[in-house]
């Protein structure tokens, strides 16, 4: 089964940096789409950053010049690198994927189960 795990949350100081991890284990074939989300308490989840696996990035407005999306394809993994940090970044990350492996005839969703970024003084 296609399962990812999200590493690096944390409690950081405004204006530190947090680099989140996430690594998609399984039979897989191909994973197009890969990134981040988002949800803070009481709000909806929202979209952090994704990086399709030619490298076309897209980001948060409030997030960019900020945020980094990176990604290992031949590992199957991708990174966030965060800096600047500010308190309204403070959510549960998530990383998700779109991946084809053994069990899916076209790309599927998948998702982990979240890392707990917190941002405060």
């Amino acid at each position: 089964q296609v399962q990812l795990v999200e590493s690096g949350g944390g409690l950081v100081q405004p204006g530190g940096s947090l680099r989140l991890s996430c690594a998609a284990s399984g039979i897989i074939f191909n994973i197009n789409a890969m990134g981040w989300y988002r949800q803070a308490p009481g709000k909806q989840r929202e979209l952090v950053a994704t990086m399709t696996s030619d490298g076309s990035t897209t980001y948060l407005d409030s997030v960019k010049g900020r945020f980094t999306i990176s990604r290992d394809n031949a590992r199957n993994m991708v990174y966030l690198e965060m800096n600047s940090l500010k308190p309204e970044d403070s959510a549960v990350y998530y990383c998700n994927a779109n991946v084809r492996s053994l069990q899916d005839i076209t790309l599927m969703p998948y998702w982990g189960k979240g890392t707990l970024v917190t941002v405060s003084s």
